[in-house]
């Protein structure tokens, strides 16, 4: 793996799965509760613009490139020339992100997002939804960043121990 596409894949991968699990990671450390000490009409109105401002080309890039690069590099880890400790780690740097991170994000974030997008601030129940949406969001995106963080780590040892 020392060279070519697997290794580039891995590389692609690895950044990914890093950039995406910080950035989650900085959500459940202070984005989240940081939104949790404004009145919950701000709060709320913070989030349905950072969901929209999410949808971008930079995090898309490294969201689903990483997404991308995790079904490569498992699928080459099954049949391809990787072995050992290093085809170990790929396949679970590769679940680790495809499950962990791109299907909890599908599963249980995007509906909870499209949800809040829904809600009128300004309405009477509208601070009990904030509430609900800040918990459970916040709770699987605990789930996430430490995903994408190990997928991470595991990509990083499947390169230290293919090269």
């Amino acid at each position: 793996m020392t060279h070519g596409p697997l290794l580039a894949a891995s590389l692609v991968a690895l950044a990914g799965a890093a950039l995406v699990g910080g950035t989650l990671f900085g959500f459940s450390a202070f984005v989240m509760p940081g939104l949790g000490r404004v009145p919950p009409a701000e709060g709320l109105r913070a989030m349905q613009a950072i969901n929209a401002a999410a949808l971008r080309p930079a995090f898309l890039a490294a969201f689903l490139g990483a997404a991308a690069a995790s079904v490569v590099v498992g699928a080459w880890a099954l049949v391809g020339e990787a072995a050992g400790p290093a085809r170990s780690a790929l396949l679970a740097g590769s679940l680790l992100y495809l499950v962990g991170v791109f299907a909890v994000t599908a599963v249980v974030h995007v509906p909870r997002n499209e949800a809040l997008a829904a809600v009128d601030a300004d309405t009477r129940g509208a601070p009990e939804a904030w509430a609900r949406y800040r918990r459970t969001w916040t709770v699987w995106n605990h789930v996430r960043a430490a995903a994408g963080l190990a997928a991470t780590v595991a990509y990083g040892l499947a390169l230290r121990s293919g090269s």
